[in-house]
């Protein structure tokens, strides 16, 4: 299930609001600039649903949003528990950092911790199956992939590069909750 959890970014131990309800979740995200949606697929998925597929059966909502952000590229990815590269890739998008182009994901399995900090607050928003998130450029954030990853997302960009990022320094994403109990007990079954 979805979640936002507003902190005080001086005090990461208890968040001062919790929302589960998407209506609260959006319109709490929108007032930061952030777009929240959630989206259904035009038809049934397999687990192993090639790429093509995956886009296809979500074509509606990614062309619309081709069109209103400018975006040049999607594809999907996709990351599971038993990848080798798992904890190198989690300690990389833990780590703040912004980003030149838009940060859109759309989760079509799975789930994510992105850490949006803004105006003195963190955002710590749990992304689930349906959930789009749409950070504008250069949105201060992190990301929590869990200790055992595992999604399936579709990303767009507006530039050819894809994801680049520049980090902070900053290490305020070490005092947060990670994506993991107790603070996140994981719910694969939403």
């Amino acid at each position: 299930m979805s979640e936002l959890r507003i902190y005080d970014e001086n005090r990461p131990q208890q968040p001062e609001q919790v929302l589960t309800a998407f209506n609260q979740i959006q319109a709490t995200l929108a007032g930061i600039g952030v777009d929240f949606e959630r989206w259904e697929a035009s038809r049934r998925l397999d687990a192993d649903a090639s790429q093509d597929e995956v886009i296809e059966a979500y074509r509606e909502p990614v062309d619309r949003l081709m069109k209103q952000f400018g975006f040049q590229s999607v594809d999907v990815i996709s990351l599971t528990a038993d990848h080798p590269q798992k904890q190198v890739m989690r300690e990389k998008f833990l780590s703040e950092h912004i980003h030149e182009d838009f940060e859109t994901r759309f989760f079509v399995e799975g789930e994510g911790l992105f850490n949006i900090r803004k105006g003195g607050k963190v955002y710590a928003t749990l992304c689930c199956r349906g959930d789009l998130l749409n950070l504008p450029a250069r949105t201060t954030h992190w990301f929590d992939l869990g200790p055992e990853p595992h999604l399936k997302a579709i990303r767009l960009f507006t530039t050819a590069e894809g994801w680049v990022a520049t980090f902070t320094g900053d290490r305020i994403a070490e005092r947060f909750p990670k994506l993991e109990a107790p603070h996140y007990p994981l719910d694969r079954s939403a």
